[in-house]
């Protein structure tokens, strides 16, 4: 098995066959023609990381490790958008960091070919403590895919992750996330973004498998004049699974603006918990946070918590929250049109799970597409 710590593969079709199996279903492509980069991390170490012919001027990829050995630069990011001294998770991937990537989009450049990353576990009861730093230099362009994911058989696994984003001045990043862990999987995201003048951040997050304990809060600062700061969430929860997600914007900046956007559908047993948090520092911002969640079990639980926290006039800060079971009417119309109960059930299932919020490339949005069908399926 790879994962040692001096061990490299020259491509990614040199992983093990169930470890590409898996590393498909959140998004990794081994095909090198359909990314700019590629980075993946194995147990307790980076094996793969590349930046394909044709982007080497565009984009900078290596091992944490190693670029904060090459840029000394580089402290003066690390840490800096998320507090190391936040919680035992924080202060662990402090001490204990195994790896992670750091990726850079060189200025002005336009990366239309998407970058991707996948951290991945195949060991049992492995702990996982990674740190990434993301740059979007000023004026340049960029999409990371980036896919989290187990192998059947790891048990009580645990995986701890820590992400910077540094959005430049002009920038545009947009960051979609995929989790495909195994339901007896502890999870702990740990991320931050800063975001300068006239600069966006997107962030997606998209979980459609059960997970036995997950909890994750991101933090964007929207510190620059006229900063953008989009997250959207879709989150699928079956068996025991529970899910504390949610997403926080602080807007600082002159004419900064942020939506938080999740959809949440909870079955058998599972708790979702649904976060969102709007806050200003300017009063001339503005924000709007949005969840729906469904119910599809008599012990299936769904917690919205919005909050808006505005300070001084000319702040535009609002929220909307609906939370219950499929309308009986919606169903009886689907069957009255020539559908069985089964799949009017899945169709309205289908919608509501409605990739659009995304906004994803075309490819990559068939694919999480084409993931959410197969999810109705099995109700």
């Amino acid at each position: 098995m790879l994962g040692g710590k001096d061990e490299k593969m020259k491509k990614l079709g040199d992983l093990p066959g169930d470890v590409i199996k898996t590393a498909a279903k959140v998004g990794m492509e081994e095909t090198e023609k359909e990314r700019s980069a590629s980075f993946f991390h194995l147990d307790e170490a980076g094996v793969f990381s590349k930046v394909m012919e044709g982007y080497k001027d565009k984009v900078e990829l290596l091992d944490i490790r190693e670029a904060l050995k090459k840029h000394a630069w580089l402290k003066d990011y690390y840490w800096k958008a998320v507090d190391k001294n936040k919680d035992e998770y924080t202060k662990n991937t402090d001490e204990l960091v195994m790896g992670g990537y750091y990726m850079r989009i060189l200025p002005g450049q336009k990366v239309e070919v998407p970058l991707q990353s996948c951290m991945f576990i195949s060991k049992l009861r492995f702990k996982q403590y990674v740190h990434n730093i993301i740059i979007a230099e000023e004026g340049s362009e960029a999409q990371i895919i980036s896919g989290c994911a187990t192998t059947e058989g790891t048990g009580s696994a645990e995986h701890v992750g820590v992400s910077e984003f540094f959005v430049k001045k002009d920038a545009r990043l947009t960051f979609t996330m995929i989790h495909n862990w195994s339901p007896e999987t502890l999870v702990r995201p740990r991320s931050g973004a800063v975001i300068e003048d006239n600069a966006s951040f997107i962030s997606n997050y998209v979980i459609l498998k059960p997970v036995k304990d997950l909890q994750m809060y991101p933090t964007a600062y929207c510190k620059g004049k006229n900063s953008v700061a989009r997250f959207s969430n879709l989150m699928y929860a079956e068996g025991r699974s529970y899910i504390d997600a949610g997403s926080r914007v602080i807007l600082e900046g002159e004419n900064s603006r942020a939506e938080i956007i999740s959809r949440a559908i909870a079955k058998d047993a599972a708790t979702i918990i649904s976060r969102g948090d709007l806050r200003n520092t300017n009063s001339k911002v503005k924000g709007h946070l949005e969840c729906r969640g469904l119910l599809l079990g008599k012990e299936s639980v769904i917690h919205a918590i919005p909050e808006l926290l505005a300070k001084g006039e000319g702040s535009d800060m609002s929220h909307e929250a609906a939370v219950g079971k499929i309308a009986e009417k919606e169903i009886f119309y689907l069957m009255s049109r020539g559908l069985t109960k089964d799949e009017a059930t899945a169709l309205i299932i289908r919608g509501f799970l409605d990739t659009s919020i995304l906004n994803l490339p075309a490819e990559l949005d068939r694919t999480i597409r084409n993931m959410t069908e197969k999810v109705s399926e099995g109700l």
